[in-house]
């Protein structure tokens, strides 16, 4: 399989954001420039990991992985995954799953405790994709809370 999986770099800010049209296709995308800042901050902190991974080079499907520091669990961090997507042309590859085993190994090599993931899909395929990479269902329950409009 002609994958690799890596941070994304810099410069691959415009890649990374039509990737992203995919997660939320209903979100607007705000203008490139107005995410610099956000990208630029995202990419100076190291607890932040962007990764990506290609196929034949092209950036193909993504996540975040957060590590968060933690003083329970003898000191050991957490981490969090989201803005999980793969490009509907590269779906079926196995490219997400490589990428979330990925995602976990990093956070196992930084001494992370857990990894979470939420996902709001109910399709049993998702599930299932999640369960493949290594996650279990069923293990804790989850709640999101969004501000009040």
């Amino acid at each position: 399989m002609p994958v690799t999986i890596h941070e994304i770099a810099e410069d691959e800010l415009s890649a990374l954001l039509s990737l992203y049209a995919f997660l939320h296709p209903e979100d607007e995308m705000p203008p490139r420039d107005e995410v610099r800042p956000a990208w630029k901050r995202l990419r100076q902190d190291p607890n932040q990991h962007i990764l990506g991974a290609y196929w034949n080079g092209q950036l193909a499907s993504t996540c975040t992985l957060v590590v968060v520091p933690n003083l329970t669990r003898g000191g050991r961090s957490y981490a969090l995954i989201e803005n999980v997507v793969t490009h509907p042309d590269y779906r079926r590859r196995g490219l997400g799953t490589a990428l979330l085993k990925h995602a976990l190994a990093v956070a196992w090599e930084q001494g992370c405790y857990k990894v979470m993931l939420l996902t709001g899909s109910k399709t049993e395929a998702t599930l299932r994709f999640y369960e493949n990479a290594g996650f279990q269902r069923g293990v804790k329950t989850g709640f999101v809370a969004r501000p009040v409009e």
